[in-house]
């Protein structure tokens, strides 16, 4: 890490801040179940995945990118390939001063 400028009173740091934990914060009442769980050994009660959506979702994630390929024209698939092309260079360039 670099260290900071220092502008009079304020502190500036060039290194950004670290971003935030994607993963929602549960609602107290789940967070208070699980430290109870916790403090008494016993297990979590474990959620329980429904089969009938997980089967309709697989079968959609296996057929949706053919489908979705077979759907576009030449002309948009270059479109979409030029826009991520665009999107990578963009990426890559170092920032200006």
């Amino acid at each position: 890490m670099r260290p900071p400028l220092i502008a009079g009173a304020a502190v500036l740091h060039l290194a950004s801040m670290p971003k935030r934990s994607s993963r929602p914060h549960p609602d107290e009442n789940v967070a208070a179940l699980e430290a109870v769980a916790r403090l008494t050994g016993s297990g979590a009660p474990e959620r329980k995945k429904n089969p009938a959506a997980v089967a309709l979702g697989s079968l959609g994630g296996r057929k949706g990118g053919k489908a979705r390929a077979a759907k576009l024209t030449a002309q948009r698939r270059q479109e979409i390939a030029r826009k991520a092309a665009k999107a990578r260079w963009e990426k890559q360039k170092p920032p200006s001063e």
